[in-house]
């Protein structure tokens, strides 16, 4: 006999975040009511704010509602009010740095369009990338993601693509550009831990690896990885992986309508 897991008792709560996240949105379409008690000392877009500054000086992990409630001179329990938890958080300050980047009009020319969806995400990862570390919520249900998802299936509207193809298409343009942006987040982490460069790293290991290498046969990797390290100057090269790929899989998309 089967077992039949029990069901809850209510069902399951709406998110508290979205709310919040549609806030000023939903403050257009209402007639704003008054509230009750003392009026708050700081917005919930200052907290957001705050949060997004701490996070991109100090890395997502100095995110704390400690850390947000004491600059602003708050109790951590005060600021449970503002914001229900440290997830409600984190997705408010994915939509809000989002919505702080403006989105270009989209050039003619079918390649240049799709190469700036991919280079818009690639630039805004570099320069806030605990965007890569943002996990397990739901930021994506925000207004200004909504903003961004509109902009990027325009630029791919008119193609010839279904509905489904037309989401595709942007998630592997959006995925690839967030792998090369996740790629030099790691290079640049392994330079602050060893106080190297990469080139300064090979440089200093040359003659061991040599050593411990030797006998080993690798025609290829030795061919390839010569012509690669002589032209990087390092091991890899994300600006030219991100060229390269992004003009591949733009190929394989025309590729594709035109078939």
């Amino acid at each position: 006999m089967s077992h039949v897991p029990d069901q809850p008792d209510q069902p399951d709560q709406p998110d508290p975040s979205l709310r919040l996240l549609w806030r000023h949105r939903i403050e257009v379409r209402e007639e704003p009511k008054a509230k009750r008690g003392p009026k708050q000392k700081v917005s919930v877009d200052e907290v957001v704010d705050a949060a997004i500054d701490l996070a991109d000086a100090e890395g997502l992990a100095a995110v704390t509602m400690r850390a947000i409630a004491q600059r602003f001179g708050l109790g951590t329990m005060t600021l449970y009010s503002y914001v229900p938890n440290r997830d409600a958080l984190l997705v408010l300050m994915a939509d809000q740095v989002t919505g702080r980047t403006v989105l270009p009009d989209l050039p003619d020319d079918t390649r240049k369009r799709l190469a700036l969806v991919a280079h818009l995400q690639h630039d805004e990862l570099r320069a806030h990338p605990w965007l890569l570390e943002v996990q397990d919520v739901r930021p994506w249900l925000g207004p200004n993601m909504s903003d961004r998802y509109e902009w990027q299936l325009q630029a791919v509207d008119g193609l010839g693509l279904t509905d489904l193809e037309m989401d595709q298409t942007v998630a592997v343009l959006v995925g690839f550009a967030g792998s090369i942006a996740r790629s030099e987040l790691m290079k640049r982490r392994a330079e602050e831990v060893t106080g190297m460069t990469e080139a300064e790293w090979w440089a200093a290991n040359y003659d061991t690896l040599n050593e411990v290498m030797a006998g080993s046969h690798y025609p290829l990797a030795g061919r390839v990885g010569t012509a690669a390290g002589e032209a990087y100057q390092a091991a890899t090269d994300p600006a030219r992986e991100l060229d390269y790929g992004l003009a591949r899989i733009i190929d394989g998309v025309l590729a594709h309508v035109n078939r």
